[in-house]
């Protein structure tokens, strides 16, 4: 019998938009509250924020909120990397670290995350891997949507609970 790996997992989807566009949806204020976040706030190194199209930089940190869920959610972290094109790293609070790389495969654009460094603790096995998993699954399906020419997916209503879409 195999041993499963809870320390990381990857998710890929293949999305029909250039290669630009597919960074810019990561590494922005406005492109991330396109297709994942609520409000996407970026700090810089001197701590003045980010302007809402201004590319983020290695060292910048962040403050993060979901549709469906109150203020007091909120995901901090730092961007450990990017290179302004296809790669960013940024940490992902109790969940480890997260690495997107964009690329060209078998003639279509990839979207790739690895989350990495998972406790893998009980709470870690469920939350933090199954969890984020089935988050990143819906968010990378809701950016492919958006991006392709369809809907937003996200559910808005914050009254609304314990749906896959928030």
């Amino acid at each position: 019998m195999s041993t499963y790996d809870w320390s990381s997992f990857i998710v890929r989807i293949n999305i029909n938009a250039p290669i630009t566009g597919l960074y810019k949806a990561w590494a922005t204020r406005s492109g991330m509250e396109k297709w994942f976040l609520r409000i996407s706030e970026y700090k810089k190194a001197d701590g003045k924020i980010r302007q809402e199209n201004d590319l983020i930089q290695k060292g910048d940190t962040y403050q993060w909120r979901w549709y469906g869920w109150p203020d007091d959610m909120t995901e901090e972290g730092t961007i450990l990397d990017c290179n302004g094109k296809d790669f960013l790293k940024f940490s992902f609070g109790k969940a480890g670290n997260c690495c997107i790389t964009i690329k060209e495969e078998m003639g279509e654009n990839i979207v790739e995350l690895l989350q990495e460094n998972l406790p893998t603790d009980e709470h870690g096995m469920q939350y933090c891997h199954l969890g984020c998993k089935t988050g990143w699954t819906f968010y990378l399906a809701n950016l492919k949507s958006i991006l392709e020419g369809g809907k937003d997916l996200r559910n808005k209503n914050a009254l609304l609970q314990n749906v896959l879409n928030a």
